[in-house]
């Protein structure tokens, strides 16, 4: 999942960002409303947390402008104004949750992943199978039988992007953008280290390597 945060507190924002992507996200930051407008509107973002005070737009005029030109990515507000009427004007303006700060980072989190599981509810199931393969999305656990495998978030994050795609090729570049973010400049054979650990954890046929073309997660 990839997520946008436009924030223009550097600190805030830097450290909703770690902590995001420690979750398993991608993430992207910008600090400015129109850059966080222009990103936005690109698409490829399956959640924006928005800071409602910007320099160059503000929150609520950047949430109108999205709204206004038919997208319909969540938006989770944030604020350091509080009252029912800046609520309603975040709610009125598109936005689909509503924080104040300070907040609680675990507070945050478990409101991104319910409207990340609202935007899924009609469109994909919360339980992704493939073959023997059971993968609870909501919960983030990874069975076959009786057994549990134990992976960590990126692991996680990767063997989703695969199972939401069982049977065709995802390619490097596709697992980086959606599991990394946007900004990403390290190592491309990151997704091999983590390919390599999946097949170690779920066995050596799960996952197969299309040459020149990417991953195949099969079922079995």
């Amino acid at each position: 999942m990839r997520l946008l945060i436009v924030e223009d507190e550097k600190r805030l924002a830097v450290s909703l960002a770690r902590g995001l992507t420690a979750e398993g996200f991608a993430v992207d930051v910008v600090h400015d409303g129109l850059e966080g407008l222009h990103r936005a509107s690109e698409g490829g973002y399956d959640l924006v947390i928005l800071d409602i005070m910007l320099p160059g737009m503000n929150g609520y005029r950047v949430c109108g402008a999205l709204r206004a030109a038919g997208h319909e990515v969540p938006i989770l507000m944030l604020t350091a104004k509080d009252g029912e009427y800046d609520e309603a004007e975040g709610l009125d303006t598109g936005a689909d949750d509503y924080l104040t700060k300070p907040f609680s980072y675990v507070v945050l989190v478990a409101r991104v992943r319910a409207l990340l599981r609202r935007r899924g509810a009609g469109t994909a199931a919360p339980v992704l199978t493939v073959g023997t393969l059971r993968i609870d999305t909501a919960a983030r656990r990874v069975h076959r039988g009786e057994g549990e495998y134990a992976l960590t978030a990126k692991e996680f994050a990767v063997l989703e992007q695969l199972a939401l795609r069982a049977g065709q090729v995802v390619s490097k570049a596709e697992i980086l953008e959606h599991v990394w973010d946007f900004a990403y400049d390290g190592d491309p054979n990151i997704v091999e280290v983590y390919i390599s650990t999946l097949r170690r954890k779920l066995g050596a046929a799960s996952i197969r390597t299309v040459r020149g073309a990417g991953y195949r997660l099969e079922a079995g």
